[in-house]
Parts: C-alpha cells; structure tokens; sequence
C-alpha cells in the first residue's frame, strides 16, 4: 500500500466521479423532451450532450477562443445538439433553454459519495478540481451536501483539463507541493495528466458513469497511488477513521 503520509489535499474531479451526471442530464432533460413533444431518448440527448464537452473546450485548451465558463459552453452546446436533432430552438423561450442548461447545477451525488467525502475530510483538505464553473460548483454542492473546504478548478486558474496549467495553479493556489496533493478521478487520461506535474493519484473505479454500455474508464490503466471501488474504500486506503 503507497504512504499517504505526505498528502496534504486531494482535488476531485467531479462530473462522472463525484456525481452521477448522466441520470441527472437525463432527468431534466427527459422533462424538457416531453413537454415539448420530442420523440428522443433523455439517455441519448443527455449522451449526445456530453459528447460536444470535450470539443468545446478544446477550442479554448488549443488557444483558438479565449476562456469562457463551462455553463456557456454547455449553453452552446444544448443549442447545437437541439439543431442536431431538428428542434426548432426559435420556439423555446430563453428563460427555458437557461434552466435546462442548468441540469448541470442540479447532479446527484453517486451513493458513497457523501460519507465518503466526510471521512476524507477529516484528514485531509478537500476540494473539487472540475473543468466546472465557481456558480455551478456551488450550486451542485448546497443541493447535494458536498462538503468541500474550498471550489477549484478551471475558472479559478481559466484553464481546462488536461492542461498542465490547471494542476500546476492549483497546488500553488494551495501553497503545497505537487508531491502532498492526490488528484482523484474515475478517469484514467486526467490522472496521467496530473501525474506528469507531480501529484499523487487515486483512481476509483465508476463503471456505469456512461451507462450500462461503458467501455471506458473500466479499470485503472497505469499503477496509480491509490485505486478504489468507490469514495469509502479510497477513505479506508488513505487511513481516515469510519
């Protein structure tokens, strides 16, 4: 078992490891798709939704625009796939488009999540290190009792994961070496990322994030610090009491 004894903090992303955002996007989305008579899956619009996250924001990592907040890219990003599916977005009011981009405000915590984030709490400093902005990292923790000690991430530091600049900013944010901060994720391609600037690394395992088909993010796919099967099994690998 590696020695947690020199982390100081851990930074999580959120979006698939800390909350389950697919059932959520669904919910809200599935309600929209009723009441409007759209013959669509929630599932698939809440899929097809996530899929245009990556390439909006590789717009701003690539320097091709400046940096804008992840509600106005979602916003954007609604729009274009409502277009897709041949919705007329002229019909909708602004105020109703503005609500269900904020689906992304209102996640559920997965099961453990909670609990688990108390225990490690008492240990260690905790925040969330989210492509996520300030208002909807906010809002997301006073609904879903996340107990974070601060709100970090990309509008912190305007910058996106994977890029170096968001974890090397951070931990100086936290006046740590990267060596006392663990980055914990459900995703293999952001922990190599904060691996290369010096932190720790704890993956923990979420196998339905993309529903019941997932073929991604599966296992641990390089020997991170710490891998566990969910928020209480990484508290009980880092040593926090029950």
């Amino acid at each position: 078992m590696p020695n947690s004894s020199e982390i100081r903090a851990l930074l999580f992303d959120v979006f698939g490891t800390v909350v389950d955002w697919r059932s959520g996007v669904a919910r809200d989305a599935g309600q929209f798709l009723s009441r409007h008579a759209v013959p669509i899956d929630a599932f698939e619009f809440a899929d097809a939704w996530r899929r245009q996250y990556a390439p909006a924001m590789e717009e701003i990592r690539s320097g091709r625009r400046q940096f804008v907040r992840l509600d106005v890219l979602h916003r954007e990003n609604l729009v274009k796939v409502m277009t897709d599916y041949g919705v007329d977005v002229r019909s909708i009011s602004t105020e109703e488009l503005d609500e269900l981009n904020h689906a992304w405000h209102r996640l559920d915590p997965w099961p453990d999540s909670v609990e688990g984030l108390l225990r490690l709490k008492r240990r260690f400093m905790i925040a969330p290190l989210s492509n996520g902005n300030i208002r909807l990292m906010m809002d997301m923790a006073k609904r879903a009792a996340l107990p974070w000690d601060a709100i970090l991430g990309a509008e912190v530091v305007r910058a996106y994961k994977p890029s170096p600049q968001v974890y090397v900013d951070t931990v100086e944010i936290l006046g740590l070496k990267p060596a006392e901060v663990c980055m914990v994720a459900a995703h293999n391609g952001d922990l190599a990322a904060a691996r290369q600037c010096g932190l720790k690394t704890a993956f923990v395992v979420r196998p339905v994030e993309h529903g019941p088909g997932q073929r991604s993010d599966l296992h641990a796919e390089q020997t991170w610090d710490f891998v566990a099967a969910d928020m209480n099994d990484l508290a009980t690998k880092l040593g926090c009491p029950t």
